[in-house]
């Protein structure tokens, strides 16, 4: 089980520095809105690759007035190994990782943690655009495939080149066929692990407890099928090339694709279900992919969870509880009281947030 036993975050948007010191166990975190609940969830998001569940800039998370950047130190154990991690930015910079006290690269934290995050902002992730859903699934895909990531950034910066010669109305054959078979062959890539996620996760929703309604899970793409053979999808860039000259950009590719979900016991498109069902179904997909990373390898993720009891009943609650418990996970969950969390008890660790003076403060309830 790999958790985060110690954390310190210094000037990291409300806290100014707060500690916390864990044992594994599911946590809780609890006060009044505004108090800086989610800046601690936010914190602990950053040790993965990406800008964390705000997607926020290294200028935005920085303590005000002060503005003399922010620092989030944490010790992450698993079952054999310790790491010391240290994410940091100053003026505003790109943060920077260290790890046991040397230089790495931001995409080594895929290899020491593997996190997922379910916040209010993803409830209408069913029913908004598409861009959303593809970088929930992206996250998801990155807890079992850690060089999604960097593939990703690969196929991002190779179509950049080819949008900036069809904005610019290049006409070289020779330019485009090396970016198009660049393309074609991370594009094949994100789009097999991306499948073997929705497997994973498709099979592990049956070994839930059933309080939690499961979701068949589809990759589509619409106006053309999901591509995965190189030679095809060079092909398909190739062919979209005049389209794409008129539209000064890619209009075909992994960029484009969807994830859908239907509700399996009614049948019904995740983006018709009720606003309750819709979250019970993001619930159940995260909770899935927790309990396949147990099953299919050493690594187990670290969940956050912001306002999780929103459009829960009781019922649902205590058995997102159990499920929790039973994953074995380190589990962060916020709400405005303990109450919330009854049915923990002695099963989490319970941390109140209040404020002085805008300053968050930390205190573990007796």
């Amino acid at each position: 089980m790999e958790y985060i036993s110690n954390l310190t975050l210094s000037h990291f948007r409300s806290h100014k520095i707060s500690k916390l010191s864990l044992d594994g166990r599911p946590v809780v975190v609890f006060g009044k809105n505004g108090t800086g609940k989610t800046n601690i969830l936010e914190a602990i998001s950053l040790f993965s690759p990406g800008r964390g569940l705000r997607r926020a800039t290294a200028e935005d998370i920085t303590r005000n007035p002060e503005a003399i950047g922010w620092k989030i130190e944490g010790k992450v154990k698993n079952k054999i190994s310790e790491y010391e991690v240290v994410i940091s930015s100053e003026n505003g910079e790109s943060r920077r990782l260290f790890l046991d006290g040397k230089k790495a690269s931001i995409m080594k934290l895929s290899q020491i943690l593997r996190i997922v995050w379910l916040v209010p902002s993803m409830d209408r992730i069913w029913v908004d655009g598409s861009s959303g859903r593809r970088q929930f699934l992206d996250r998801l895909t990155l807890t079992y495939f850690p060089k999604h990531g960097e593939i990703s950034l690969l196929y991002e910066k190779a179509m950049r080149e080819r949008n900036r010669l069809l904005k610019e109305k290049v006409y070289d054959d020779h330019w485009y066929n090396a970016l198009e078979i660049e393309m074609a062959k991370s594009a094949v890539s994100i789009q097999k692990a991306r499948i073997e996620a929705i497997k994973h996760l498709s099979e592990a929703q049956n070994n839930l407890t059933g309080k939690f309604p499961k979701a068949l899970l589809l990759l589509i793409d619409p106006g053309q099928k999901i591509i995965t053979n190189e030679e095809e999808a060079i092909q398909v860039l190739r062919s979209s090339r005049t389209t794409d000259f008129m539209l000064g950009r890619t209009s075909v590719g992994p960029h484009k694709s969807d994830l859908q979900a239907i509700y399996e016991d009614k049948l019904t498109l995740a983006k018709d279900c009720s606003t309750g069902e819709q979250k019970a179904i993001l619930i159940s997909i995260i909770l899935a992919n927790a309990k396949s990373l147990a099953k299919i390898s050493d690594v187990s993720p670290i969940v956050l969870l912001d306002e999780v009891s929103a459009h829960l009943d009781k019922n649902s609650q205590a058995a997102l509880y159990d499920e929790i418990c039973g994953l074995g996970v380190q589990a962060w969950m916020t709400g405005t009281g303990p109450e919330l969390f009854s049915e923990l008890k002695n099963k989490a660790q319970f941390i109140e947030v209040s404020t002085n003076d805008g300053i968050s403060e930390l205190s573990t309830p007796n």
